[in-house]
């Protein structure tokens, strides 16, 4: 592709970057949750996480395990959507907001993995939790402002914190 025919799709998105650069970049949404927390998943390449993780005495709330891999597949999506769809908007003061705060959930969901997994620290992933539900539900608000489409794709990162908050909490408290 010529720097001409870079020019003219970029005009095409109303001031905003050029696709294939954010497509790039929203796939940060999968990337960078992955690398913060591929050394502390609990799996067998990780026994000593793994075993920590199945010693731990959950309750009953909690799903199966094939169930999260999924879910955060899911918001992974809807974040790497939304992302998209923030990066191809016209600059604004709004879109570098929500930009901002969907970046800082990006890293959120990663570091509670490493708090949670790695740290083994059960309070402090219980408010790691709370708090990345409030930057979460503060995101939704903020990029709603910018794109309608882009903030129903990243409710379901709001609705699963929230019960990932709970869920927590409950871990924390049967294992103290």
């Amino acid at each position: 592709m010529t720097g001409d025919a870079l020019d003219d799709d970029h005009d095409r998105t109303d001031g905003g970057l050029h696709p294939a650069i954010a497509a790039t970049i929203a796939s940060g949404a999968y990337v960078v949750p992955y690398l913060l927390s591929r050394s502390t998943t609990p799996s067998p390449d990780h026994p000593r996480v793994f075993f920590w993780y199945r010693w731990l005495r959950q309750p009953s709330i909690k799903p199966p395990d094939a169930a999260f891999p999924i879910a955060w597949v899911a918001i992974e999506s809807g974040l790497a959507f939304a992302g998209y769809r923030l990066l191809v908007a016209r600059p604004s003061a709004l879109r570098t907001r929500a930009l901002a705060l969907l970046a800082g959930n990006v890293v959120g969901i990663g570091g509670w993995s490493r708090l949670f997994f790695g740290g083994r620290n059960l309070p402090a992933s219980t408010v790691a939790a709370a708090g990345l539900l409030a930057t979460g539900a503060l995101y939704v608000n903020e990029v709603r402002k910018v794109d309608r489409p882009a903030a129903a794709a990243s409710v379901p990162l709001v609705a699963w914190v929230c019960f990932a908050t709970v869920l927590t909490a409950a871990i924390w408290r049967r294992n103290r």
